[in-house]
């Protein structure tokens, strides 16, 4: 069973980063795109999990918050750290090996992490940002800078032990913390309805006594509406959210998956009828806010962008042996 959507209107009123916002999704999309024929054709190494038609949630969410504000990702990541504001740039070198990425060129596309502005990293353990979300949330309390954090998650990472007790912490603690769990209906090649007994994941939060809605995660006013909400009350000290956002990936699990759990035509069902990118473009152009041609002038702006960054990032230079050991341990003293 594949949860329904809301079909309903989204509202009339447009934010003022209608376009930015629309931009934003194209740069994640395109990315991802060229992650995938960068790995197809032998150029990148590892392996990497891409978010095509996921955009919403990354920057409805993330591209709301804060600089000074947390987000942790999972290994699903690259929009979320785009939408926060790592640099693109730096996260295709940091993937293909470059001693100009987000790490060094030692990470790789699953660990991700950039702390000048907000983002706490990516996480290749299944709900194992959960705690990480919870302890974050827990010193902005102590030290009293008025942050909030932003956890995502897949479906799946809310069978983790992790999931239950970061919850109960968070809502006896009282924390800033809001988990956005983007309900894509796979984890892995597990349908969630073969993985839990309730029709909501949302309904989870009922057991901790903290608030838990559903969403549509590909309408992006529902989603920065729904999160900023959430941001608000966390920052007021009323306590965390969970959000459950119902969206859909259009790729494999990883790069190595075959897809052969799924139908093509349902693959088709979710592309032709609830693209994220699609319907804030149809939203765009019956409100008048852009023409069609301003709409596809974004897209290929993005697509030149992106283009020249992959031409310029071959030329960067390969972290040097001699680092290798370098970022692996805290340097100083214990105890001092």
């Amino acid at each position: 069973m594949i949860h329904p959507i809301d079909q309903s209107e989204t509202s009339t009123v447009l934010s003022n980063g209608s376009l930015e916002s629309y931009r934003k999704m194209w740069e994640i999309r395109i990315f991802e795109e060229a992650v995938q024929q960068l790995f197809d054709s032998g150029q990148m190494y590892g392996t990497m999990h891409l978010c095509i038609g996921q955009e919403a949630t990354a920057v409805g969410g993330a591209g709301i918050l804060r600089q000074d504000d947390w987000m942790l990702s999972t290994h699903r990541n690259h929009g979320h750290a785009i939408a926060k504001g790592t640099d693109r740039r730096a996260m295709l070198a940091e993937m293909l090996g470059k001693a100009t990425g987000t790490n060094n060129g030692k990470g790789g596309s699953m660990h991700i992490a950039d702390l000048a502005v907000g983002n706490l990293g990516s996480n290749g353990i299944v709900g194992g940002n959960f705690p990480i979300a919870a302890g974050a949330a827990l010193s902005a309390v102590m030290n009293k800078t008025n942050q909030v954090v932003l956890c995502y998650a897949g479906d799946g990472a809310t069978n983790e032990g992790s999931f239950h007790e970061a919850l109960n912490l968070a809502s006896i603690w009282n924390l800033p913390v809001i988990y956005l769990i983007e309900n894509n209906q796979y984890g892995m090649s597990s349908s969630i309805k073969q993985m839990v007994n309730v029709d909501r994941l949302s309904a989870r939060a009922e057991s901790y006594g903290i608030e838990g809605l559903t969403i549509n995660g590909n309408d992006l006013f529902e989603v920065s509406r729904t999160v900023k909400s959430a941001i608000e009350k966390a920052r007021s000290g009323k306590g965390p959210t969970l959000i459950e956002a119902i969206t859909y990936r259009y790729k494999g699990h990883s790069k190595s998956d075959k897809l052969v759990y799924r139908s093509e035509e349902e693959c088709r069902y979710w592309m032709e009828n609830h693209d994220p990118i699609l319907r804030m473009e149809n939203y765009l152009l019956k409100e008048k806010a852009a023409s069609l041609a301003e709409l596809r002038g974004i897209q290929a702006s993005v697509q030149k962008e992106t283009d020249e960054m992959i031409r310029s990032v071959a030329a960067d230079p390969e972290p040097d042996l001699n680092e290798l050991w370098q970022d692996v341990y805290q340097e100083g003293t214990i105890g001092k």
